[in-house]
């Protein structure tokens, strides 16, 4: 596998949002072929569909609050509270005030990386 891996430093300010539609945006903080972390901002009414992936995934809420579902579990969380999704489970997210996520994956997300719609937009199951 060809090793892949970000700048060592992020500086939001120098760093666009990349526009993903429905309400979503996202940065891409940092990654090497074993973890991923990014910044995803949502407004309010804005709704991550149900997908699941591959990757396991930890996300923690900086701002806002959120309805999530992990498998056959439904909770509202809040800023400062977190999340865990194992790979290969179903997970939707609606955000009820506007927010912003910190996503870590393991391993990176190939699929941000490459431009394709997020399988949390297309609800679609990853490969």
């Amino acid at each position: 596998m060809e090793k892949i891996q970000s700048k060592p430093f992020f500086v939001s300010s120098e760093n666009e949002w990349e526009e993903l539609g429905n309400g979503i945006s996202r940065q891409i903080i940092g990654y090497d072929n074993q973890l991923m972390a990014v910044k995803v901002k949502f407004e309010k009414g804005a709704v991550g569909t149900p997908h699941s992936h591959f990757h396991s995934q930890v996300t923690y809420v900086v701002e806002g609050s959120f309805r999530m579902r992990i498998g056959e579990e439904w909770k509202t969380i809040n800023k400062g509270d977190a999340f865990y999704c194992e790979p290969d489970v179903e997970h939707e997210a609606e955000c009820l005030e506007d927010g912003m996520l910190i996503d870590t994956f393991g391993p990176a997300r190939m699929d941000f990386l490459d431009g394709s719609k997020p399988a949390y937009l297309t609800g679609k199951q990853e490969d």
